[in-house]
Parts: C-alpha cells; structure tokens; sequence
C-alpha cells in the first residue's frame, strides 16, 4: 500500500553553514564592528543564541541570520524566538530554539485536515511524524497538495514515499 511520511524537520547542516556566513557578515558589518554582536550554534540542544550589546543589535542581527537561513533553503518557520536577557553590563542575549518534529496538537490537526478532506487516504500519528497511506498514488499527492495549501503554519516536509 502506497504511503508517505509528513515531517518537519530543519536541515542542521545548512543552518549551521547558515550561522557561519551569518557570523561573517556581523563582524564585517560597519554597525556592529567593535560590538559583542555575534551568533552562536547548539547543535545538541538545537538552539541559537544571539548576543549584543542593545536590543537594536539583537534586531539587526536577526535579521541577517533569517535573510541567510532563507538563501539557504531553510524555513524561518523553524525559529521560536525567546524573550530577549539581559546578562551583566550593556550587553543583552536572545535564545531562538529551533523547532524539530510535529507536535502532537499539530499532528492531530494534520490528521484531522486529512479526514475532513474527504480523500481515500488514512493518516495516523507515528511519533513525531505523521504517515499518510492510501491505495493510489494519485489519492497520496493530493493529500499533500492539500497539506501544503491548508497548513500553513507549519514548515512540512514530505519523505519516504513508497509505493
């Protein structure tokens, strides 16, 4: 039986390249030479740390690490901005987590778009995923056409498609 497996998952590589060239274009830029402006990767923990020296900082900043995650194909619909610390001085610091997975309130709202649809498919919750089966392959790709066009606030992805 046909099925697919809907994620959303951010792709860490080309988020970390994506901090990199970020880090670059902070130290070069004329606004913030001379500041504590940079940005830094937890991969373990999935999260992204700015730090500055204002709020400013923190916004110029944020800017330029979204325009670079989205040269580089990665959805900023991933970042779940925290409340921007204060830490000793001047200085201040924002924690962006990123997000990995579907949420079980956001998998049941999948599931239940999927039902309401009224297609010849079933979708049930597989962890943080959720897979899709149906009997024709045709009835699959609608189900993510109408995925993509009803869910819009989620970055979802579509894998192990088999027939």
């Amino acid at each position: 039986m046909p099925s697919f497996d809907t994620v959303s998952e951010a792709n860490m590589d080309e988020v970390k390249n994506a901090i990199v060239q970020t880090n670059k274009v902070v130290t070069n830029r004329f606004d913030l030479k001379g500041t504590s402006a940079k940005v830094e990767l937890k991969e373990k923990e999935r999260e992204v740390t700015i730090f500055g020296d204002s709020e400013f900082h923190l916004e110029q900043i944020m800017i330029e690490v979204t325009q670079t995650m989205g040269k580089r194909g990665v959805d900023v619909r991933f970042l779940d901005k925290g409340k921007i610390e204060k830490i000793g001085g001047d200085k201040v610091k924002q924690v962006i987590k990123i997000k990995n997975g579907i949420e079980s309130d956001d998998a049941k709202k999948i599931v239940k778009t999927i039902k309401d649809s009224k297609l010849k498919v079933q979708a049930s919750i597989q962890g943080d995923a959720v897979r899709v089966t149906g009997a024709k392959r045709d009835d699959l790709q609608e189900a993510m056409a109408m995925l993509r066009k009803e869910i819009k606030d989620l970055p979802l992805e579509f894998n192990n498609f088999r027939d």
